[in-house]
């Protein structure tokens, strides 16, 4: 699953903190890799990796060799990678909506500019969902584009007057030092316009973890990985996960083969 997930031209990740009793770090990290719809097989994969850190050579070694599209949010960890890495609207958006409940109900001010130009841009990727990725491409560099140089004037402008430790200062210092990374989507009609994707792929570890709390053991740790990718593999292809998981481990002692093990694969 690792080596057909590493051979996609367009990948995303995340990753989110999971206590592990035997490790002395207070931060251990599983991070979330996979792809969709994009993907050159058709494949569509989520894979999870418990590591004890959120340190950038964990991405690094996971990813080893890779030099396809990677999107992600923020973190600086990813640029460690070889990937070209793509940015996230929804979390530069996300600035700008706290930005915006920061002037306090029922007043409007410069955030609200931003947010409704970001809005134009979703507006755009709504209308082309359904749509294949050279219209995509092509109506992005039609539309978007131009919404897009809008938007990059007004925060150049803007970083001058706004203070930077405030709310909206800190939303137009995060969209600035990322704009390389957020204006990618326009390159390839394959990629998003945020990351979504990876926080509702994480969002099951999430939720479960609020239950279980932690893991015992690191060797715990690792094989509740393995298992997440399973299940939420089997998940994004449309399969029931305890049934897929019931007939995998039936016929997987028999799969003596690389032909048998292929047919075991989720997708």
């Amino acid at each position: 699953m690792k080596n057909t997930l590493l051979e996609q031209p367009v990948l995303w990740a995340d990753e989110t903190t999971v206590n592990v009793l035997d490790v002395e770090k207070s931060n251990c990290y599983m991070w979330v890799y996979g792809c969709g719809l994009e993907s050159s097989t058709g494949a569509k994969l989520v894979l999870f990796d418990y590591q004890d850190g959120r340190g950038g050579k964990h991405p690094k070694a996971y990813l080893d060799g890779y030099n396809g599209y990677l999107q992600v949010d923020g973190y600086a960890g990813y640029e460690q990678t070889e990937a070209t890495l793509v940015g996230c609207w929804a979390h530069a958006r996300r600035k700008f909506v706290e930005a915006q409940k920061a002037h306090g109900k029922g007043k409007t001010g410069k955030a609200d500019w931003a947010i409704h130009h970001i809005q134009k841009l979703y507006a755009l990727e709504s209308n082309l969902k359904t749509q294949s990725a050279e219209v995509k491409y092509r109506e992005r560099q039609k539309v978007a584009k131009p919404l897009l140089q809008q938007l990059l004037d007004w925060l150049e402008k803007s970083k001058d007057t706004i203070p930077t430790e405030s709310p909206l200062g800190k939303a137009i210092t995060y969209s600035l030092n990322q704009w390389p990374k957020l204006i990618h989507y326009l390159d390839d009609g394959r990629l998003n316009i945020d990351n979504n994707r990876a926080e509702r792929a994480i969002k099951p570890f999430v939720i479960g973890r609020k239950a279980w709390l932690f893991a015992n053991t690191t060797s715990g740790a690792n094989a509740s990985a393995t298992l997440y990718g399973l299940v939420e593999t089997a998940k994004i292809n449309g399969l029931e996960p305890s049934e897929y998981l019931t007939r995998l481990f039936t016929e997987l002692p028999l799969a003596d083969t690389e032909e048998k093990l292929r047919k075991l694969l989720p997708f």
